[in-house]
């Protein structure tokens, strides 16, 4: 079996020191063979809060894949959005707007959804959608194929839709044929899975959207904890088994305790 843990939206500049150690005290339990930011790292694109979030994520001691959030690019600093909007980010995380992580059980695919010339909305290009399709086509039937972006595909409130990436009405359907398995992604501050399906819609091949709430920051939405997403999966005897089980921040016990636990089915077909 192997462990992904995804953590999302963690502003660092308005970061929880006591749920930063709760979340580092989960990778010691879990050992997760990788961790996944999906963007919002900070929330200034300022070097210290860079700075500090890279400090944590190498407490974490496991290897990380992270893709920059909107809030990752400067605000403020206009020179600097449109002249070097990445600059602070590839120094503190990586020259890589898109990498990714590949073993004999896993395939997880970094996907850049930010634009500089938007303020907070997400964009994929052709290019983008194509080059995707063509890596999850790449994977092997043991594998479990992810996409992570920062900004979602699916909303379960209705507030939420104008928050929804442009370009997901194509890319959705072409990269669950091409063989996706889960989409994790951020920015709207709360957790759900929800279905996703192909080109034939759902006679067609499923896969899953898995968003993430905030992991660390005081910017939690309405009632809901700070939040993340352990996602477990193994490969017995050809027939997979994934499981993502949020879990959620107890200011009590001071530890993120398990909240939902949702097996999601995977294709081979």
């Amino acid at each position: 079996m192997i462990r992904l843990l995804q953590i999302s939206d963690t502003h660092f500049g308005t970061e929880r020191p006591a749920v930063m150690d709760a979340i580092r005290a989960l990778c010691q339990l879990q050992k997760p063979e990788l961790v996944i930011l999906s963007g919002d790292i900070t929330q200034r694109a300022r070097r210290a809060q860079f700075a500090a979030a890279r400090e944590f994520t190498d407490q974490l001691d496991a290897p990380l894949l992270s893709v920059p959030g909107n809030h990752d690019l400067p605000l403020f600093n206009l020179f600097a959005r449109l002249s070097n909007p990445y600059r602070n980010y590839r120094r503190y995380f990586g020259d890589e707007l898109e990498p990714e992580f590949e073993t004999d059980q896993v395939l997880v695919i970094g996907v850049n959804s930010t634009r500089p010339g938007r303020h907070k909305n997400g964009e994929l290009s052709d290019e983008q959608i194509e080059r995707v399709a063509r890596r999850l086509r790449q994977a092997s039937s043991t594998q479990l194929r992810v996409v992570v972006q920062h900004h979602p595909v699916r909303a379960v409130e209705a507030s939420d839709t104008e928050n929804l990436m442009i370009g997901r009405e194509k890319a959705i359907p072409a990269w669950v044929d091409a063989g996706m398995d889960l989409v994790l992604a951020g920015h709207i501050h709360l957790p759900y899975v929800l279905p996703l399906y192909g080109g034939q819609g759902e006679d067609g091949r499923q896969a899953w959207t898995v968003q993430a709430g905030t992991a660390v920051s005081e910017r939690v939405r309405g009632n809901i904890s700070n939040s993340v997403n352990v996602i477990s999966y193994q490969h017995i005897q050809g027939k997979p088994r994934c499981v993502v089980e949020r879990r959620d921040y107890n200011p009590d016990s001071k530890a993120f305790e398990s909240a939902l636990s949702t097996t999601v089915a995977i294709s081979r077909s």
